[in-house]
């Protein structure tokens, strides 16, 4: 078992200014190569406090990635900060300096004799040349990890670290190009990691977790359960030597989950509620139109989205709860549609009513909740719940 841990390098990280997409890119990377990640996390612009998590991660994983702080600036401190925690010293590479001259001169710029810090590496480090910046990447090795943990022994007793620009874009070509290859001969990485996620609506966490829980305790696959205001994910995890491998332990467990779930679960990976709703609808050969208010257009929005040729668009009006049946039933006229889904959110201080009503050519039906989670997720809670009912009741009337 490989593991690795991800240490995102930047103050403007910390500060709220910059929003960290590397993890997640470098997660799902090292996720299909089947090493696990354990850890991820943030440290700003300080040479010590880097080199302190750095030793850190050291004593757990055995490959550390870090993203950030490799400009030619002083507050871009990584290079010094993980000869510090290495035991090493900076050396110049000439060579470097001269890609970096070469990639300037591209731009018709004249270099800064600040940028000659950015041909400073640790000695001894192995060097990933960047194509696409001026920040070259590299790759410490250290033989003697510190014990007592353990070490899977895949990449020989050695332990890395890893250190990759910042800028998106280059980082991902970094990875893509460079470290992907070298982790794979490095370590004699043999397995993957797949994941499958499934959709779940119309029921609470807490009772699925009822349902599923027993899955939850399993070591491979794995499983796990994420809320999100009216939809709750399953997801699915399995790792083995190769993806279709993989493939058949999830199958396996998924069959299960249907099973248990029925018509509980709309949907898997890609798939979005508003789009399996539209097309259920489709399959009648029906189209749909929507009324909505107190949403902020949120319901047209989702189905806009969709891009479905079923929908044929909506309206936003400020009603009253009471006033949802009279709308959707003029609506129906006024859109030439076939079915209606209305849905009207009022919230008096703490208390949120929810209205929905679905007119068809098989009747009209009408629901009123309550909401009584956090008012900023009650116009989420509400469109998940409307487009679930609508779904469910459409698929009935096969």
């Amino acid at each position: 078992m490989t593991t690795a841990e991800i240490i995102t390098i930047g103050t403007e990280l910390l500060l709220g200014e910059t929003t960290d997409t590397n993890t997640r890119f470098i997660a799902q990377t090292l996720r299909g190569l089947g090493i696990d990640l354990y850890r991820t996390q943030t440290v700003g612009d300080n040479a010590a406090r880097i080199a302190e998590v750095i030793r850190e991660a050291l004593q757990r994983a055995e490959i550390i990635i870090t993203t950030g702080g490799l400009g030619p600036t002083v507050d871009d401190p990584t290079r010094q900060a993980i000869a510090d925690a290495t035991g090493t010293q900076l050396e110049f590479h000439p060579e470097l300096w001269e890609q970096i001259l070469a990639r300037i001169a591209r731009y018709g710029r004249t270099p800064t004799e600040n940028q000659k810090r950015q041909a400073f590496i640790p000695k001894g480090a192995v060097v990933i040349e960047n194509p696409v910046g001026t920040a070259p990447a590299f790759i410490v090795e250290i033989p003697s990890p510190p014990a007592p943990l353990p070490i899977s022994g895949e990449g020989g007793g050695v332990r890395v670290v890893i250190t990759l620009p910042g800028v998106p874009r280059e980082m991902e070509t970094l990875l893509a190009d460079a470290v992907i290859p070298y982790l794979q001969r490095r370590f004699n990485l043999n397995e993957v990691i797949k994941v499958r996620t499934l959709h779940v609506g119309g029921i609470g966490e807490g009772v699925l977790d009822d349902q599923v829980g027993d899955l939850e305790a399993l070591s491979n696959p794995t499983v796990g359960l994420t809320a999100h205001s009216g939809v709750v994910d399953i997801r699915i995890a399995a790792k083995a030597s190769t993806t279709a491998a993989a493939g058949d332990m999830i199958a396996a467990v998924e069959q299960d989950v249907r099973l248990r779930l029925g018509d509980n679960l709309f949907g898997a990976d890609n798939d979005t509620l508003e789009s399996v709703t539209l097309n259920a609808v489709a399959r009648h050969g029906w189209t749909l139109a929507t009324v909505e208010s107190g949403l902020e257009d949120a319901l047209m929005t989702r189905l806009n989205r969709a891009a479905h040729p079923a929908y044929k668009g909506g309206r936003s009006r400020l009603i009253q709860v009471n006033e949802l049946v009279q709308a959707s039933q003029a609506l129906l006229q006024e859109m030439n549609a076939s079915v209606v889904l209305g849905l009207a959110l009022s919230i008096s201080g703490e208390q949120q009513d929810i209205a929905i009503v679905s007119v068809t050519p098989l009747g009209q039906q009408e629901r009123h909740l309550t909401y009584g989670g956090h008012p900023k997720n009650a116009v989420r809670w509400a469109v998940n719940t409307a487009l679930d009912w609508l779904r469910r009741s459409t698929q009935e009337a096969r």
